[in-house]
């Protein structure tokens, strides 16, 4: 599997989740002002959503409505994206564009989390016009959504792994951890296809561990890195650093910024 230049970044992945929204900014998600605020922390990536307006315009906010973050009402698919503009997240930062975040942040890496069908097609067409191939990584929980998008951007595209690949994932670290011959079942295709170029994923769901030790070998057997979302407590960043993730998303940029420099890896 060759090296995405995605992957040329600082390392341990420290990511502003949503951007840096602590503080002065609290409730600040996915806003330019929280995505500059991260870069100025020294945050080399960054962690967004998009969803598609009404009029084919990518923008970056993670619900289907605008109801719980701003000041505005409506689903984003049935708005067109002036409307959308106008609305305020936490009654003072607008719902930005994607192109504006690409052109305002031309060095910073981005996993961009395509939140809706229809966003998919209109974001490669933005990742062309900005050449921003190099320094953005596709997620999506949609197989399909991620499937299309690969499809269409072939080698140029980094893409994490939807939510099937990374139950195939999990299925083979599990098998693969069972005393020999059992453990045989792991090559055996009894389990879906592990598509992407890294695994971006939470520590559990639910009550079910999916990061630990042996997801992490079969991981790295495969040359894929292990971004884990989302952590924000110092000691679970710890613990997962101690365990080899390769990169950390957090709502709390700080405190993840304090441990990586306690531990002299903090790359800024």
């Amino acid at each position: 599997m060759s090296r995405h230049p995605y992957l040329d970044g600082p390392y341990p992945r420290a990511y502003a989740h949503r951007g840096w929204h602590v503080g002065e900014l609290a409730g600040c998600e996915n806003t330019l002002a929280a995505f500059h605020r991260a870069v100025d922390e020294g945050f080399g990536y960054l962690e967004m959503d998009v969803h598609a307006s009404v009029d084919g315009v990518v923008m970056v906010h993670h619900d289907r409505s605008l109801d719980r973050t701003t000041d505005g009402r409506g689903l984003l698919a049935t708005l067109p994206a002036a409307e959308i503009e106008r609305a305020k997240v936490a009654g003072r930062e607008p719902v930005p564009r994607l192109e504006r975040v690409l052109a305002e942040l031309p060095d910073t890496r981005i996993t961009i989390e395509i939140k809706s069908a229809a966003a998919v097609l209109p974001t490669l067409d933005l990742l062309d016009r900005a050449d921003a191939w190099h320094r953005v990584c596709l997620g999506s929980f949609d197989e399909r959504w991620l499937r299309q998008a690969r499809a269409a951007a072939g080698d140029r595209l980094m893409t994490s792994m939807a939510q099937l690949s990374a139950f195939g994932l999990r299925g083979r670290a599990w098998l693969d951890a069972l005393p020999a011959p059992l453990s045989l079942l792991a090559r055996v295709p009894l389990l879906p296809p592990v598509l992407g170029g890294l695994a971006q994923l939470p520590r559990r769901f639910g009550a079910l561990t999916v990061v630990d030790a042996a997801l992490l070998a079969i991981a790295h057997a495969t040359e894929r890195e292990v971004h884990v979302w989302t952590v924000d407590t110092a000691d679970e960043m710890g613990e997962l650093l101690d365990m080899g993730v390769d990169g950390l998303l957090s709502d709390r940029p700080d405190v993840l910024r304090g441990v990586l420099q306690r531990r002299g890896v903090w790359a800024a």
